[in-house]
């Protein structure tokens, strides 16, 4: 690079220019085909700093040694009774364990269950390691998933180690790394499916754990796959959002790219559409350019929205095409025929199943949250009344399978304290953690969200979905620009007092009627809020247009006459 015929803004500009060859030549290798390097990572922020951008904490510490080599610092700590710091628990975070100090003093661990389907085996050795090692209970994700709260600085390696055991091994469910990957739950079991996804699910699931370049991603990353069953599985908030159509009489997975509803952006449909078989090479493809190219300098621009904003989608698939080394297959998109729209109503309740004689019964949980005796009580109900399996669903619930004898399943679940049954409401309610045991959370959303679902089910009775949910900060856990009424957590004033309390959204939506919400009112003292809910709720009953849903009414109501009819 160096010599009479270059200057030195010619030499660092050429130093970039070959640091970007060789991680495109490296971390752009297609799987199974060229000389992967030993690092994508490294060679991904070589050229960062080859460019002259500055490396961001957390991309320095995964520099300096690669996270999934630091299990020994993990278990060192156990021994010595004590909780990581800020940069630690970043690193902690590639192997399931969360430090979730100052709102616990205590390590949170999520599991990943790829496509949320849990045996009763597993359901039981999760519930006792949440009785031994945690607060004996554990929470349903949005993204179909299970956590287990209150572990001691002493006990997070050794939950890490017995849910490896049972083949839950929490590896990359935090951090900047690819989450649970979630699929329909009723697979094989729904008379309306189009596509089972579970053996793509599984072989996804499988190539990511064994790949590990796909550890060296710039920030989080989510998958997700509809295989066009009754229960809406939200693909369109995901990073890869694959949602099954029709082609020439073949069943194909189209395209979406970019979903983030925080920063409130649905995925983006293309006109590619894939083959079963050809799902896992295009997400490995698709891994690569973000591994590559995402900013590695500014964590608040690291997803890979902010990629596809920069390129536009053309340049970005066009990339896509070159590590796969052949074209996409496109599709005219109006050729393109999609499964009916999902029943919001499917994911709770007793539902029939294209086997004759079975259904799956859609389990209410209060809260998402299960004590210990509960799921090791809905294990046994999973083995005697259905084929030992557990489905959970994106809507913070589970589905027991395969059942015939409903009455005695029924039966089963209430001497468990629960329940098929629930209102519009009820079955709609979605919350995160909230500040009871996350730092970033302006409310306590379970809390709340059953406060406000007690208040409007005694005073109104509503004959439509309804989907509220809360979520405590800007990371939107609980997707609440997508909710017909969406609650995001903020801090409000009121003399020299700050209270807990939520910003009002309205009119978001999913699956064919996807849409982002409007923030309506800001800042609302959380315990001011149900009274202004029922006064909405009342007049989209009494002014609505024939089956008008909440998402219509608001859409065709300015954002002034919404805030007035919060008020009466």
């Amino acid at each position: 690079m160096e010599g009479p015929g270059f200057s030195p803004e010619q030499q660092n500009y050429l130093k970039g220019f070959m640091a970007g060859v060789e991680a495109r030549r490296g971390a752009l290798a297609p799987a199974g085909g060229g000389t992967a390097p030993a690092d994508a990572l490294r060679a991904a922020q070589d050229a960062t700093i080859a460019r002259g951008g500055k490396l961001v904490p957390q991309e320095e510490a995964k520099r300096e040694r690669h996270p999934l080599d630091r299990w020994s610092e993990i278990t060192a700590r156990a021994e010595a009774g004590q909780f990581p710091k800020p940069i630690d628990d970043f690193i902690g975070r590639f192997h399931g364990l969360f430090f979730v100090g100052p709102a616990q003093d205590a390590f949170m661990c999520r599991l990943r269950i790829p496509g949320g389907i849990l045996t009763a085996h597993q359901a039981r050795e999760v519930a006792a390691i949440a009785e031994q090692c945690g607060g004996g209970f554990i929470d349903i994700t949005t993204r179909a998933n299970l956590q287990i709260r209150l572990i001691p600085a002493g006990k997070g390696p050794e939950v890490v180690m017995r849910l490896g055991e049972i083949g839950l091994l929490p590896r990359g469910t935090g951090a900047d790394n690819i989450r649970n990957i979630t699929a329909s739950p009723t697979v094989g079991l729904d008379p309306r499916e189009w596509l089972d996804t579970r053996p793509i699910v599984r072989a996804l699931h499988h190539h990511i754990l064994n790949t590990r370049d796909l550890f060296g991603l710039p920030r989080k990353f989510n998958i997700s796959l509809d295989g066009g069953g009754s229960i809406a599985v939200l693909e369109e908030t995901n990073d890869i959002a694959l949602s099954v159509v029709r082609v020439g009489g073949a069943d194909r997975f189209r395209l979406g790219l970019g979903g983030i509803t925080g920063h409130q952006d649905l995925a983006t449909p293309t006109d590619v559409a894939v083959l079963p078989g050809e799902v896992v090479k295009l997400c490995d493809a698709i891994l690569r350019v973000f591994i590559a190219h995402g900013d590695r300098t500014d964590r608040k621009k690291a997803r890979l929205k902010y990629l596809l904003d920069a390129w536009g989608h053309a340049r970005f698939l066009g990339e896509v095409e070159a590590v796969l080394a052949h074209p996409l297959p496109r599709f005219d998109i109006a050729a393109m025929q999609r499964p009916p729209a999902p029943d919001r109503l499917a994911h709770v309740g007793v539902h029939a199943q294209r086997q004759e004689g079975l259904h799956w019964l859609g389990v209410v949980v209060p809260a998402a949250r299960l004590s210990a005796d509960q799921l090791r009580g809905l294990a046994g109900v999973a083995e005697r009344f259905g084929n030992g399996e557990l489905r959970l669903t994106v809507w913070q619930n589970l589905l027991v399978p395969n059942v015939a004898d409903v009455a005695g399943a029924l039966a089963a679940l209430a001497a468990l304290g629960l329940s098929t049954d629930a209102n519009a409401i009820r079955a709609g309610l979605v919350a995160c953690t909230g500040s009871a045991g996350c730092k970033f959370a302006a409310a306590d959303t379970k809390r709340n969200g059953l406060e406000i679902a007690s208040f409007l089910e005694e005073r109104i009775t509503l004959d439509a979905p309804l989907n509220i949910h809360l979520t405590g900060c800007h990371h939107s856990c609980a997707q609440h620009f997508i909710a017909d009424i969406g609650l995001l957590g903020a801090k409000v004033e009121q003399g020299e007092d700050v209270l807990p309390g939520y910003d009002i959204h309205l009119g978001g939506g999913a699956a064919q009627e996807a849409r982002i919400g409007r923030l309506i009112r800001p800042k609302v003292q959380a315990e001011a809020v149900a009274p202004l809910l029922l006064n909405i709720l009342r007049h989209w009953q009494a002014d609505r247009q024939a089956g008008e849903s909440f998402r219509d009414f608001c859409a065709r109501h300015a954002d002034a006459e919404l805030n007035g009819m919060l008020e009466a």
